[in-house]
């Protein structure tokens, strides 16, 4: 059976008023995104899966592996990162592309998508493969479980690494998968909008595991997000089952948290640090679906 930590059901946060009205507030801390700097992160080298990244380090408890979104590890993705160490996490974050610390400007959006759109890391356009950074993403993950208290680790992805998360739940070390945004492959086609990317064999793997009550998914989307289609949620959903849990929030024309139709950003860039604002709950719910996962065994009396 599965764990409880993954049900089958789908969280629609922000539908009516009651969820969430939108307050007028004179502080500009919780009308912006959180964001943090590299103060403190220490920053290594790290060899996996055949390549070599930088990644950071900081935080104390049970492991989590934080995967950036493109254009890479920015003020926003950081602020993320500080909220999880604060949570009790340890951090770890790889940086597989972009300069660490860079504002995410348009234009450096569109020169990091440039750049990963070719790189044969990432295969963003490929359908039914085997991307090599989800090897890399594995093999920080066990290095991380090694050294971290706890039975194992989380791995969050989001935007363009959002599948990465679920794919590098292979390995036995990674207990919690969080999929924020997933838009790898890019949904340009039918076969693309339905692809969880990831190959066959892995979606296999990650399945049978699911199965065991040995991983948990969590999924996160807005409801109009074209670059997120619904469609690969369903694909996820048919082969996990129970093990796998989705969560939409509103982004409707009209929706009361005033997101745009554009909305994309679930953990980064949306949040807005105010009890009852759809954003913020979904965070707080991945940190509680990572407690629930990672939580170190009671020793018997």
């Amino acid at each position: 059976m599965a764990s409880q930590a993954g049900r089958a059901t789908i969280q629609q946060i922000g539908r009516s008023d009651q969820d969430y009205a939108h307050p007028m507030t004179d502080d500009a801390t919780t009308d912006t995104a959180p964001r943090a700097d590299l103060t403190g992160w220490v920053r290594t080298p790290f060899t996996g899966g055949g390549v070599t990244h930088d990644r950071f380090e900081k935080g104390s408890g049970p492991g989590v592996v934080l995967i950036p979104e493109l254009p890479g590890l920015t003020p926003e993705v950081l602020g993320l990162a500080e909220h999880l160490v604060a949570e009790g996490f340890t951090v770890a974050i790889p940086s597989p592309f972009g300069t660490p610390g860079h504002e995410g400007t348009v234009g450096y959006t569109l020169a990091s998508v440039s750049k990963v759109c070719v790189s044969a890391e990432f295969k963003a356009f490929a359908t039914g493969a085997h991307r090599p950074v989800a090897d890399h993403v594995r093999a920080l993950a066990a290095d991380l479980a090694a050294r971290t208290p706890g039975p194992g680790v989380g791995v969050i992805g989001m935007c363009f690494t959002g599948g990465f998360a679920l794919a590098a739940a292979v390995d036995e070390h990674v207990l919690a998968s969080v999929m924020s945004q997933p838009s790898t492959p890019f949904p340009v086609s039918r076969a693309r909008r339905i692809d969880p990317g990831m190959s066959a064999a892995e979606f296999d793997a990650v399945a049978a595991r699911a199965a065991q009550g040995s991983v948990c998914a969590l999924g996160l989307r807005f409801s109009e997000d074209r670059a997120v289609p619904r469609e690969r949620f369903a694909t996820i959903a048919a082969k996990l089952g129970d093990a796998f849990e989705v969560i939409e929030l509103d982004s409707s024309p009209g929706n009361a948290a005033g997101f745009s139709k554009t909305a994309h950003s679930v953990l980064t860039g949306e949040v807005r640090e105010r009890d009852g604002h759809p954003a913020f709950e979904a965070r707080k719910r991945v940190v509680a679906f990572l407690r629930e996962r990672l939580a170190t065994p009671t020793a018997s009396a």
